[in-house]
């Protein structure tokens, strides 16, 4: 473990607690021998709340300027599955877990849930190990780039205010929201969420709450060109009644 400890800038008192966070539950379920609770769900509850303290006063500090919305919605990205997993393979955190035969045959080492899980739970382990001030330290470290990118561009606060405003503009009816799918333990599910508009799926995003996968589909749709071809046909149909009348 020696090389993931350099990496992540943190060496452990007790070593258990890092092999604990790299235990996938895949491998209890395969040994029924093993001990309850001997797999790294306990630490990802833990370690989801450590980095949302953690990455609340990183930003709190870094967005002097951002009110309450921009810092929620920074946040919101900052912890997203996505953004954990890309950290996680940064690091190469997949090479280190420790999965069932069935998890590693289906390809769990490289999946974006079993990644973010993970991370949490090493978040979660630094925390147990060293204490808040050594999770803040991993979390300012791990986060580093993610945080300066902040910095070099405006941070969209609303991404569903804003797909709201631009179809109220052509006077229809609103954008609907669906969950579509959800998957993993009740602590700490992946949702996935749809937005539609005039019967066309415009967006779809997944987060570790349903607001979260609302928002990120949200953003999928402001990112569609099939949108913002519905809102220029939308735009023309009243003109040309006029002129057939």
């Amino acid at each position: 473990m020696q090389s993931l400890e350099h990496v992540i800038g943190h060496s452990f008192r007790d070593p258990a607690l890092l092999q604990l966070a790299l235990t996938h539950g895949s491998v209890g379920y395969e040994n029924q021998n093993q001990r309850a609770h001997s797999d790294n769900q306990r630490l990802e509850f833990l370690g989801d709340a450590v980095l949302q303290l953690a990455l609340s006063h990183l930003l709190f500090h870094r967005l002097p300027q951002a009110d309450e919305g921009v810092l929620t919605q920074a946040r919101a990205q900052l912890v997203s599955t996505r953004a954990l997993a890309r950290i996680a393979r940064r690091i190469g955190l997949g090479a280190h877990l420790h999965l069932g035969r069935g998890e590693e045959a289906n390809g769990g080492r490289d999946r974006e849930s079993t990644l973010a899980d993970a991370l949490e739970a090493v978040a979660g382990a630094i925390h147990l190990d060293s204490g808040s001030e050594a999770a803040h330290q991993f979390a300012a470290r791990l986060f580093a780039e993610d945080l300066e990118a902040l910095n070099r561009g405006p941070l969209d606060a609303n991404p569903k205010g804003q797909l709201q405003e631009l179809i109220q503009a052509v006077g229809t009816e609103p954008p609907l929201y669906g969950i579509v799918g959800a998957e993993g333990p009740d602590h700490a599910k992946n949702f996935v969420a749809t937005v539609s508009w005039q019967s066309t799926e415009l967006g779809r995003g997944a987060g570790r709450s349903k607001k979260d996968a609302e928002v990120r589909a949200a953003q999928a749709a402001l990112e569609n060109p099939a949108l913002h071809s519905l809102l220029r046909t939308t735009r023309v149909q009243p003109d040309e009644q006029n002129r057939r009348s």
